[in-house]
């Protein structure tokens, strides 16, 4: 999970995390209590979430870690190896800190929430921890929560009020698939699609001709860039990362399912798998959890495809401090550091995304391949529309097929900001498939048929009510 932060950056976060919930607390000698304990403190916690990853031995990394939790003004450690070792060795149980009785104290007399605000921190700063070796495992991920369970306890049993909920550690963990029941033998693994089958199925999408032709450009010059490798030519260095523009609806994910495999498939990936997200699936609203949470994204999608959809939401332009600028440093980090097997794909309406590319020079030098995604016209629609029914067991009537290719080809005619291509599309099939089945279930004994066909009372759209 923070394979890329160095011992640097975890004192900066640590810093940043500790300064801001000092500047929190207004009374003066909570504020330098606070300040005198909150480090060894930490660092004793710090032993603590390193001990419940049992499969993990101390390394170089663990001190360098360590080493860096201090804040300006006060000593730095320089704790040695077997120093480290032995501190998590001999870690016993957690305990809230001194100060935390006199935040308690504070809360209940003012009617803040320091208390609550602080277990929230220290979650921040213990998953911060726990990722030293890449991820944060769900034992780790356990004592996290436990050590907030055992601060939240103590404001319930004060009554101090509840602001939002608590942060939970669960939502950082790597995830660790199942293992398989002992008496089945494991499925043999599905065979692996080749470059020409994931070609076809890129033709066989509807619409889209200008991008299957990019797509096509861009294998032939891996491929070539490949054999002017294997005859050892110069090869100039090339980013493979994306920007798909166009309009919600118009198969940005699909292509981008398919490009994965396509990748992996001519050796540029190494597995090929896609994962997607937006700005919620990257941006945390406290210091320090964003790029936890972006870096977690990042690291399942190592070796395949981050797809990043509606990426202009990472750049807020009213605010030069939104966290969005944090998740798009830590992924523009990581396409440096795994520049070999990590592919990021940035989508969004083309408008917005021009604007999200030259936020950030970093983002212009690695983002220099536009493909640009059309809206379905009004025959593309509706052939979107027949696969529908035929892949869903369905068939339009004669009726039903002229009153549809004239619903959309009017739905593209009149088409505006709002216009969502073959979501559209899908959403008119399902409400047509629930008005079938209203009409069909007054049928007693319906055909195989019946069943089957959607005529054009079932594909109007009812009017609103006045």
């Amino acid at each position: 999970m923070s394979a890329i932060m160095t011992a640097s950056e975890v004192h900066k976060q640590y810093v940043e995390v500790i300064s801001a919930f000092r500047k929190l607390i207004p009374d003066p000698a909570l504020r330098m209590s606070f300040s005198r304990q909150a480090d060894g403190y930490i660092r004793a916690c710090a032993f603590g979430v390193w001990q419940a990853d049992g499969n993990s031995s101390i390394s170089p990394r663990h001190v360098e870690f360590y080493n860096a939790i201090w804040s300006p003004g006060s000593p730095v450690p320089s704790a040695l190896y077997w120093e480290v070792a032995s501190g998590v060795a001999n870690f016993d149980l957690f305990q809230p800190p001194a100060f935390f009785e006199d935040l308690r104290q504070y809360d209940r007399r003012n009617g803040t929430s320091l208390a609550r605000r602080f277990a929230d921190q220290l979650t921040l700063l213990l998953l911060l921890f726990a990722a030293v070796d890449g991820v944060v495992s769900e034992s780790e991920a356990g004592f996290v929560n436990a050590c907030s369970d055992r601060l939240l306890e103590l404001c319930d049993k004060d009554g101090l009020r509840i602001e939002r909920p608590a942060i939970r550690a669960d939502q950082f963990t790597a995830p660790v698939p199942p293992a398989a029941p002992a008496d089945k033998r494991e499925e043999p693994p599905q065979p692996e699609e080749t470059l020409e089958e994931l070609l076809a199925e890129l033709d066989s999408l509807c619409g889209l001709d200008r991008v299957k032709k990019d797509v096509k450009s861009l294998i032939n010059l891996v491929n070539v860039r490949k054999l002017r490798e294997e005859a050892g030519l110069p090869v100039p260095p090339m980013s493979l990362h994306l920007v798909f523009m166009g309009n919600p609806g118009t198969g940005k994910t699909t292509v981008a399912r398919l490009l994965a495999k396509i990748y992996h498939a001519v050796g540029v990936l190494s597995k090929g798998q896609l994962v997607e997200v937006d700005r919620s699936g990257l941006v945390a609203g406290f210091v320090g959890q964003t790029a936890l949470k972006t870096q977690e994204a990042v690291q399942k999608a190592i070796g395949g495809v981050l797809f990043i959809d509606e990426a202009y939401a990472l750049v807020n332009a009213g605010s030069a401090n939104d966290f969005g600028h944090e998740a798009i440093e830590v992924i523009l980090k990581n396409m440096e550091d795994h520049r070999k097997d990590l592919i990021v794909i940035a989508a969004g309406y083309t408008g917005r995304m021009e604007q999200f590319i030259h936020a950030n020079p970093g983002l212009e030098s690695r983002f220099n391949k536009y493909f640009y995604f059309e809206d379905y016209d009004g025959t593309q629609l509706m052939e979107i529309f027949r696969s529908m029914c035929k892949k869903n067991g369905y068939a339009l009537s004669a009726e039903g097929e002229k009153f549809m290719e004239q619903d959309l080809q009017a739905l593209y005619d009149s088409r505006d900001e709002n216009f969502g291509n073959a979501r559209d599309v899908r959403n008119r099939f399902e409400q047509a498939v629930a008005r079938q089945a209203d009409r069909v279930s007054q049928v007693e004994e319906p055909t195989k048929e019946q069943l089957m066909e959607l005529k054009p009372e079932d594909l109007e759209e009812e009017s609103p009510a006045p």
